[in-house]
């Protein structure tokens, strides 16, 4: 099986010796290579490669800004000069973490992660799967937030802050945005503020004015507008 990947590195010396030794791994098919976050967005969107060789330090930039205006995130080994990211780059939950100069053994670790931990292609290019991660910088913190993980998300004026785990970081997209991207075989609009994934649903109860009313964890409690009920009950067949 084979693996697409793209290089984002400003070092040109540096992408070279990437991708040649890359040619020891012929499972990994090397797309291009980026030296900066416009180049970097525009190939990825074009490209979509299932794995970014991302650089942290970017001209003007930096691999976190790149990743925070994508839509959902590829997987991702980071390499840099700076093994002060480390701990950064690993609570993103990076496949793993090349130091400069890249030791080839090294190398040869990550592309064996690469294929343990690989995610299905997306089948529906307009809207996410729900085996998808996507990347979300809330302030300093950054998470990689599995999709199947997120019971609910919530409008916060012009953002949505998703809840999973003991986790709620802000994302930079509108409810009315996500709704058009998330699957609609696991999340569902409850109503002009809330979108919830039924998977988490732990009890539905008959509300005020023909609503319903949601227990999903953390003793949280949604509900479900009187239009979105019609829609909900012949959805769940209740």
């Amino acid at each position: 099986m084979s693996y697409t990947a793209l290089i984002v590195e400003d070092e040109y010396l540096a992408a070279e010796e990437l991708r040649k030794m890359l040619v020891a791994h012929s499972e990994v098919e090397v797309l291009g290579i980026a030296d900066a976050l416009p180049a970097a967005i525009e190939q990825i969107q074009r490209l979509k490669p299932q794995l970014l060789f991302l650089d942290i330090n970017l001209r003007g930039a930096s691999g976190f800004d790149l990743l925070e205006q994508l839509d959902e995130a590829p997987l991702v080994i980071f390499i840099t000069a700076y093994d002060q990211y480390a701990i950064k780059a690993f609570e993103v939950s990076a496949l793993d973490y090349l130091l400069k100069p890249i030791n080839p053994q090294r190398l040869a670790e990550a592309i064996e992660k690469l294929k343990k931990q690989l995610l299905p292609e997306e089948a529906n290019p307009t809207r996410l799967s729900i085996d998808k991660r996507i990347f979300i910088k809330d302030g300093e913190q950054c998470f990689f937030v599995p999709l199947a993980e997120v019971f609910l998300i919530e409008s916060v004026g012009n953002y949505a802050r998703m809840y999973y785990g003991n986790n709620k970081p802000l994302l930079h997209k509108s409810l009315n945005y996500l709704e058009e991207k998330l699957p609609a075989s696991h999340f569902f609009r409850a109503n002009r503020q809330h979108i919830l994934n039924i998977e988490y649903i732990q009890n539905i109860q008959a509300y005020f004015n023909n609503t319903l009313m949601v227990d999903l964890p953390g003793g949280r409690k949604v509900e479900i507008s009187q239009r979105q009920s019609v829609k909900f009950k012949e959805w769940m067949g209740i």
